[in-house]
């Protein structure tokens, strides 16, 4: 996603084996899907590095030096492309745990409202 109409994602490495059976999904990827994903993104750099005996995933690095690792092992190629496709699409921060279900700039003094509120 981009932030100020800046993209985020900087590089996209691809890691597969050529032997393994749980990189089938993500060899077929390659072929079919991966050219077309670099036309449409031309500000990404795509990397693709041959692990062998390990089992494939994507691995984005960010603007902000932070990167996200997605295992793709028996993925289908719409799968691996739909898992790229997030990893394109997210800002590479980190998730942050909310600390109440109720987040606001200004929280009420006589405490948020509930349906079990009997009047």
């Amino acid at each position: 996603m981009s932030l100020r109409g800046v993209w985020q994602l900087q590089k996209l490495i691809v890691s597969f084996c050529n032997w393994g059976g749980s990189s089938r999904g993500i060899r077929a990827f390659m072929e079919s899907h991966l050219p077309a994903f670099i036309e449409k993104n031309p500000q990404l750099e795509v990397v693709t590095e041959l692990n062998r005996g390990y089992h494939p995933f994507l691995k984005g690095l960010y603007k902000n030096k932070n990167e996200r690792v997605v295992c793709v092992k028996n993925m289908t190629p719409e799968d691996v492309l739909e898992c790229a496709t997030r990893l394109r699409n997210a800002q590479g921060r980190k998730v942050v745990k909310l600390k109440t279900r109720h987040v606001t700039k200004h929280p009420s003094v006589q405490g948020t409202w509930t349906t079990a509120l009997k009047m």
